[in-house]
């Protein structure tokens, strides 16, 4: 990547020579690197309903007069798809293969797959795979957090693309990825990418992780792999043993099902009431100290029960040193962890049931939404109501104090909601956390 950053290159010829060796390497027929894996599914995407026809290329995303659908098995919706909707296409789910097949016509350009469980099933790669290639259909498979396979899996049970993340298990750069296939579709899709001026010029790949990508597909094929595993659970079992030191503490390993993320993990599980810290209160601890641990999951609140507590540590993202770090920070909170009395719960300041109007908002923008509510003795139940969508209301009211969340599904992905704040009279007022997507500010009125 250093060597690439000093040089000038035309990168075109680039890609094409680097195209070359990927196939080399990988035994697909053709090989080009994206700004990652998403990057990659719009690629492939832009292909399949453009080509390389550069009229088409200047209208995307208006797909009047093109092909304009991508059919995807239900179990394949994901955050991620909205990579291949940014296109412009709709998705068309399948939840049969009588679906599967009335879902195809003179609109369809491209099945989508999303790797994992499900794929090798009646809807897997090869059923779904054999039945767009009778009907002139391309198949791409979204493999991002896959181990890569030589010969590929998915390339060899029908599929026409798939697609990698750079920064997962191939080790390589974080903003990089690769798609795999047939040359004529992937220099296609090459021609939808940067420095093309076409509509994937925004998700650049430069010449640095372009090397870089390359460096860490050919150091791939040269890892001592099962090294690699007996590291990882050498320090799974030296994390475990230290924890295993506190009294009732218990560990597992748990093996990988698929080729998504493929690593063994430990699970650390302990009675929460008993050793007075719950699964969630020890995985925020781990990640607001010194140093900072960030775990592969946790269970067991205070609310919904302590009994069941666990953690989940994943070690392909460890670097050597790492275990040991991790075995006493872990051990440590375990046994003497900052014991929490569970409060009395209050009784309601007031009933909450009828319907509100919300007011939100956003760091750069605001909102009008509303809730309707019903509060009983096990809490909160109703809906809440967005501009565009809408989803199940579950919380609870202690006191003044008011706790509101809900889930809103949209295509492949849900955007959840977490409201906090005070109850006086006839307003609610605090702060609402969207995830990812940023906090923001809260007051209902109610209405009616």
């Amino acid at each position: 990547m250093e060597a690439a950053s000093r040089h000038y290159i035309h990168m075109d010829e680039l890609m094409d020579a680097v195209g070359r060796r990927l196939a080399e390497i990988t035994q697909a027929d053709w090989g080009i690197v994206t700004s990652g894996c998403a990057a990659a599914l719009a690629h492939a995407t832009a292909a399949c309903v453009a080509g390389a026809d550069p009229e088409r290329l200047q209208r995307l995303p208006d797909l009047t007069g093109m092909k304009n659908e991508v059919i995807a098995p239900r179990y394949s919706r994901n955050v991620y798809d909205h990579a291949v909707r940014m296109v412009g296409v709709r998705i068309v789910e399948a939840g049969s293969i009588e679906e599967y097949q009335r879902a195809f016509n003179d609109r369809t350009a491209m099945v989508m797959i999303l790797a994992g469980p499900g794929d090798e099933g009646p809807l897997g790669v090869e059923a779904l795979s054999r039945i767009a290639r009778e009907k002139g259909v391309p198949v791409l498979v979204d493999a991002a957090a896959e181990r890569l396979t030589i010969p590929n899996v998915h390339l060899g049970r029908g599929a026409t693309m798939v697609a990698y993340s750079g920064g997962k298990c191939l080790r390589g750069p974080q903003c990089a990825g690769m798609l795999l296939g047939p040359k004529d579709l992937l220099q296609a899709a090459w021609i939808h990418s940067a420095p093309h001026h076409a509509f994937g010029r925004p998700m650049k790949v430069g010449k640095e992780e372009i090397m870089g990508m390359l460096a860490a597909v050919e150091a791939w094929v040269k890892r001592d792999h099962k090294a690699e595993w007996k590291q990882w659970e050498g320090w799974l079992d030296q994390i475990g043993s230290r924890a295993k030191q506190v009294e009732g503490v218990t560990t597992e390993i748990l093996q990988p099902d698929s080729l998504s993320n493929n690593a063994p993990q430990l699970r650390i599980s302990w009675n929460g009431a008993k050793l007075g810290v719950s699964g969630r209160e020890l995985e925020k601890r781990l990640a607001d100290g010194t140093p900072r641990i960030i775990l592969g999951g946790a269970s067991g609140t205070r609310r919904a029960g302590l009994e069941k507590s666990s953690i989940t540590i994943m070690p392909y993202m460890m670097m050597p040193g790492d275990e040991k770090a991790a075995a006493e920070r872990i051990h440590a909170e375990l046994a003497s962890p900052q014991k929490v009395q569970t409060p009395k719960a209050a009784p309601p300041a007031g009933n909450i049931s009828g319907q509100w109007e919300v007011q939100l908002q956003y760091t750069a923008s605001n909102a009008t939404h509303s809730f309707v509510l019903n509060q009983g003795a096990n809490g909160l139940s109703g809906t809440h109501t967005g501009q565009y969508l809408s989803g199940d209301v579950r919380g609870f009211v202690e006191g003044d104090q008011v706790q509101i969340q809900s889930s809103h599904k949209y295509e492949g992905t849900r955007i959840g909601y977490d409201f906090t704040g005070t109850l006086a009279g006839n307003e609610m007022k605090g702060s609402v956390d969207v995830g990812e997507y940023g906090k923001g500010s809260w007051t209902a009125r109610r209405s009616g």
